[in-house]
């Protein structure tokens, strides 16, 4: 399973099950919290009547006095009032007084009375001077059913004379607790989506930032310099800290890997020179010191040639900077090389320029020494008098030279330091740093370099 996807997954799975408890949480408190409200409000409501009922109860006229007049009309009041969006269209208390006996002496809905409530909870509990309240359903297993009473005392002189109970269905305020867990589920389900919103947007970041952060390793491992991917927090720290590492680590073994190569280029110069300089110290005819003389000198100019190079693909590796590129037109950069070619007899070389004005986006001192090296390579390999053409285009080039090429096994290994074959009169071989200097500077520019037989002819391309 592929990094993202263990991710999202995994946020998904925290966050889904934090909402789904949350939310059950929330949903199992919506009912009981309004219970909870509603009684509150009832034993207001029962104290307040039975204050109200205290002077028929003790006139014994609680059946037909005052109270019961204002009770019945209250059931009889026309009502239509909005309740934030919800309609309330009839008044649902139920109330009835229990004498001193617990018997039932008033019931606004002419349902119960003379009848013992004296062991119903509200009655009893109240007449006992505690708290009286009760939930009852009318149907069993049917919680929506369930009816509220709540009993207040009716008292005179400090005495108990009776009880006025409060009852409330709940199925009244049912849909208020319907239209609370409709909204938990809404606002839970726009949570749910919010968070996996934000977890994909997370994981794209974090994935982004990890993939930015393999590429750059991968190029690392490529032998090309990218620039340190700039992202923000602690992986762009473990970005810098890799490359500060990777810095170090290359020096090091940078510094190993040129010495030994170095090395091993200047031993087969420096035996000649000593084994010319061991000579010349014997007597010996005029033209053989001349012959000795002239291999330490051409053996000193190949050493010289070799450091020159060295310093420059040195200075290439170690190059942090940007480029600075023009727009610099074909026409104007390969015109120098035509004109040298001219004075030479060796080689002719032929420019072709596709379209007519065709430009390139390069640095141009290293594309000039790009180009330098390729057209010293072509001229190592082409045969005395054969033509070494330039083709270039928009952002590239290719040399073609008509010399023998180079054998398959070799192509993939042109261009690193010190690798080089044996030119056509057998004897000579290159050190194989014009071809590596040619390489970096493509990598510093972002581009490549493409290596190929062409039967007869070996043509390297570049591509900006």
């Amino acid at each position: 399973m592929r990094l993202g996807i263990r991710l999202l997954f995994g946020f998904f799975l925290v966050t889904g099950l934090a909402a789904f408890f949350t939310l059950r949480v929330f949903m199992a408190e919506v009912k009981p919290s309004v219970r909870e409200v509603m009684e509150d409000m009832m034993v207001d409501t029962a104290n307040i009547l039975a204050e109200l009922a205290g002077d028929d109860l003790a006139a014994g006229a609680i059946a037909d006095g005052r109270f019961a007049s204002h009770v019945r009309n209250y059931a009889r009041r026309p009502i239509d009032a909005q309740i934030w969006g919800l309609a309330k269209q009839s008044l649902d208390f139920r109330v009835y007084v229990t004498d001193a006996g617990g018997k039932v002496v008033f019931d606004s809905e002419n349902a119960a009375t003379g009848q013992d409530y004296s062991r119903w909870r509200d009655v009893a509990l109240t007449l006992r001077g505690e708290y009286g309240a009760r939930a009852t359903r009318e149907v069993q297993q049917d919680d929506r059913s369930s009816v509220m009473y709540v009993a207040a005392p009716v008292q005179r002189d400090g005495k108990i004379i009776g009880v006025l109970t409060v009852a409330k269905p709940m199925s009244t305020i049912q849909a208020f607790i319907d239209r609370a867990e409709r909204k938990i589920l809404l606002s839970g389900a726009l949570l749910l989506v919010l968070s996996l919103a934000i977890g994909v947007a997370v994981t794209l970041w974090v994935v982004w930032s990890i993939r930015k952060l393999r590429g750059y390793a991968n190029a690392v491992g490529q032998g090309e310099k990218p620039a340190v991917p700039q992202i923000p927090g602690e992986l762009g720290e473990l970005a810098m800290a890799v490359d500060a590492m990777r810095l170090k680590l290359e020096g090091h073994e940078y510094i190993e890997d040129y010495v030994r190569a170095l090395t091993h280029e200047l031993k087969s110069p420096l035996a000649a020179i000593r084994g010319a300089g061991e000579l010349l110290q014997d007597e010996l005819p005029e033209d053989a010191r001349r012959e000795f003389s002239g291999q330490v000198l051409a053996q000193s100019g190949r050493m010289q040639a070799l450091v020159d190079r060295m310093l420059e693909l040195t200075k290439l590796e170690q190059r942090h900077a940007q480029v600075e590129r023009e727009r610099l037109p074909w026409a104007g950069v390969l015109k120098p090389f035509e004109v040298a070619a001219g004075s030479r007899a060796q080689h002719a070389v032929k420019v072709v320029i596709s379209p007519e004005h065709a430009d390139v986006h390069a640095e141009p001192g290293l594309l000039g020494l790009a180009l330098s090296n390729l057209m010293e390579n072509a001229r190592s390999f082409a045969p005395q008098g054969s033509t070494i053409t330039l083709e270039a285009g928009p952002d590239r080039i290719a040399v073609q030279d008509s010399g023998p090429g180079v054998a398959d096994y070799a192509l993939p290994r042109l261009g690193e330091r010190f690798f080089s074959t044996v030119r056509p009169d057998g004897h000579t071989k290159g050190s194989g740093l014009g071809l590596a200097i040619v390489r970096q500077i493509m990598l510093l520019h972002g581009g490549r370099m493409v290596v190929r037989n062409t039967q007869p002819g070996l043509r390297v391309e570049l591509h900006f």
